[in-house]
């Protein structure tokens, strides 16, 4: 067994060569630059993805912001074509009421007036009706002669509405539907044709189904019966 020398110390101090420090310096130097190049790098590289990002952003922004533009000026577009549609429907539709109630209004002139229509005496040609405010009801009573052509037809006119009311049978005389006690006839005087015009009130509740309508005069007395008719056409001139 070899025996240690105590006397020897049991650490010694070596000295490294300045060269191999220097080497490590160096070494450090170059991975440290080399760790730097790299996150700067990676940082551009960073920096490159987010402005394409951004720009990508911007572009999808401004493509919604068009879409809803298109979209906004189809919608307006659609919403005038239907507006438009409807308008030149309600027109064609006026214009055809129009027409049907001039080649009424010329077949009631032509079977007057015309020289092969059949004469007769003072008529009831038709009684309409048109709602007003509230209950009220604006009539319009069409009398006409050929007979006496060219002289005057003169009397009185009243009329009478048969209905329901609460599911009985119910007659409003003129007196009820003028709403005036013992109200008088209405006065008319023409040659060819005149329309009588007024208002008449109708009670809550009561359903008008059937007019009578009374002339009284030179001629004499004469009623005539109409169903309840809602009035679509226009006024004609007295003659």
């Amino acid at each position: 067994m070899a025996v240690q020398n105590k006397d020897l110390p049991r650490f010694s101090i070596v000295s490294q060569s300045p060269r191999f420090t220097r080497l490590s310096v160096v070494l450090a130097v170059f991975w440290l630059a080399l760790a730097m190049a790299w996150l700067w790098l990676l940082w551009r590289g960073m920096d490159t993805d987010a402005a394409q990002l951004r720009e990508q952003r911007d572009g999808l922004k401004r493509s919604e912001a068009l879409l809803k533009q298109e979209l906004a000026n189809a919608k307006r577009a659609e919403f005038i074509t239907r507006s438009a549609n409807t308008q030149i429907q309600e027109s064609l539709a006026e214009k055809d009421e129009q027409i049907a109630g001039l080649r009424a209004d010329m077949d009631f002139y032509e079977r007057l007036v015309g020289s092969g229509g059949r004469r007769h005496g003072l008529s009831v040609h038709n009684a309409e009706f048109s709602p007003g405010a509230g209950n009220a009801w604006r009539y319009t009573i069409t009398l006409t002669q050929n007979l006496n052509r060219g002289g005057l037809t003169s009397g009185q006119m009243q009329f009478a509405v048969d209905g329901v009311s609460g599911g009985k049978l119910k007659t409003l005389n003129w007196s009820q539907l003028l709403q005036k006690p013992e109200a008088p006839a209405q006065d008319f005087s023409f040659r060819y044709f005149q329309q009588i015009e007024g208002d008449v009130m109708l009670p809550l509740g009561f359903t008008p189904q059937r007019v009578r309508v009374s002339v009284s005069g030179g001629f004499g007395k004469q009623e005539q019966r109409f169903d309840w008719t809602v009035s679509t056409t226009s006024t004609q001139p007295d003659l």
